[in-house]
C-alpha cells in the first residue's frame, strides 16, 4: 500500500470502515452477546486493524528510504536488488506482513531486507 498519506488515509479509512461493518453485522446476528463475547471480536478487530496500520507506515517508510546497494552482512561486497518481497516482522501487536526491497548477495548467496535494526527502521 505504499503511496501518497492521502492514498495510506484512504485505505486505513476503508479498514476501519470495513472493521466497524463487521462487529455491527456480527452484533445483528447475535441476541444478546455478553460482555465477553462483545470484547472478545472487538480484540480481534483491534489487533487486525492495528497490524494494518503498522504495516501500512512500515511500508510507507521503506519507500521513503529506499537501499542503493547495501554491503553484504557476511562478505561486504556490494549486493544486487532483486525486487520487492514479503517480509513478516514479529512487533507487540503480533506479525506484520510488510513489502520491501529485498537484495542477494552472489558471492556467498546471503539475502537481507534492509534496513535490519529493532530499534530503527525497520
Amino acid at each position: 500500500m505504499v503511496g501518497t498519506e492521502d492514498e495510506i488515509r484512504a485505505e486505513l479509512e476503508a479498514e476501519a470502515k470495513e472493521a466497524i461493518e463487521e462487529l455491527l453485522g456480527w452484533a445483528r446476528g447475535r441476541k444478546a452477546p455478553n460482555l465477553m463475547q462483545i470484547e472478545d471480536k472487538v480484540l480481534a478487530l483491534r489487533e487486525r486493524l492495528g497490524q494494518r496500520m503498522s504495516e501500512a507506515l512500515l511500508e510507507a517508510q521503506e519507500a521513503r528510504q529506499p537501499q542503493e546497494a547495501p554491503p553484504c552482512p557476511e562478505c561486504g561486497q556490494p549486493m544486487r536488488y532483486k525486487g520487492q518481497k514479503d517480509s513478516y516482522v514479529e512487533s507487540r501487536l503480533g506479525t506484520l506482513k510488510v513489502e520491501r526491497g529485498y537484495y542477494h548477495c552472489a558471492r556467498c548467496d546471503s539475502g537481507l531486507f534492509p534496513p535490519r535494526r529493532a530499534d530503527g527502521p525497520i
